[in-house]
């Protein structure tokens, strides 16, 4: 008897070694790894994608009467001299240059089109937003590099009334094409000046930020 006594407290322990080992891996999927405030080597993100209210500059060389300086409209489209309302939104300047010289093919011999974004919104997928208890609540574009400090001092850091230790990063993983969220340590970050608490953005970010309970 002593002996299977044995075998069913050792089964047990293990039962109970994998289910904590099971909860610790779930804790660690919600963690996202700490960032440095200076990143150690500066890189390039993803590749612009043209927003809503981007104001662009198209140049046509040696055709400055079919250049123009032009704003994405609300409708995602863009309309310049022998280009009439063109979908802009969700291109690259690099994608949109070529639409647009395809276009004035027709009237020119090959054109030669360049695009320049002069002031930056970016689609939703390429925007952080903020949202809840901070000093001013704003959709902010990505920028390589961007930590979760970068984005609070946008906004103006937490509200007088925020939990900020109990904020959350709600992000697209792209590979399970699902939302996952991800704990965050505003208040260490900010107040207790934290570092392990500084996490790396990605582009389409959702931070929420409550308001304390009491």
């Amino acid at each position: 008897m002593p002996k299977y006594r044995f075998v069913s407290v050792s089964t047990a322990c293990l039962a109970t070694a994998l289910a904590l080992t099971g909860c610790a891996a779930n804790t660690a999927k919600n963690e996202l790894q700490p960032a440095q405030f200076v990143a150690m080597q500066e890189g390039p993100g993803e590749e612009y994608v043209i927003g809503p209210l981007d104001e662009l500059t198209i140049n046509v060389w040696r055709n400055p009467e079919l250049s123009a300086k032009v704003q994405v409209r609300p409708d995602g489209r863009i309309s310049t001299p022998l280009v009439t309302d063109m979908p802009a939104v969700g291109k690259t300047p690099a994608m949109l240059g070529e639409d647009v010289r395809l276009q004035l093919s027709q009237y020119i011999t090959d054109p030669i089109v360049s695009v320049i974004v002069n002031n930056f919104s970016g689609t939703f997928s390429q925007q952080v937003r903020i949202v809840g208890a901070t000093e001013k609540p704003a959709s902010i574009p990505y920028r390589a590099n961007m930590t979760i400090l970068d984005a609070m001092i946008a906004v103006g850091g937490l509200s007088e009334y925020a939990a900020g230790n109990r904020a959350k990063l709600v992000r697209f993983d792209k590979e399970s094409g699902k939302q996952k969220e991800y704990k965050l340590r505003l208040a260490d970050l900010l107040k207790k000046g934290d570092s392990k608490a500084n996490v790396l953005l990605q582009p389409g970010d959702v931070v929420i930020i409550p308001e304390s309970l009491f």
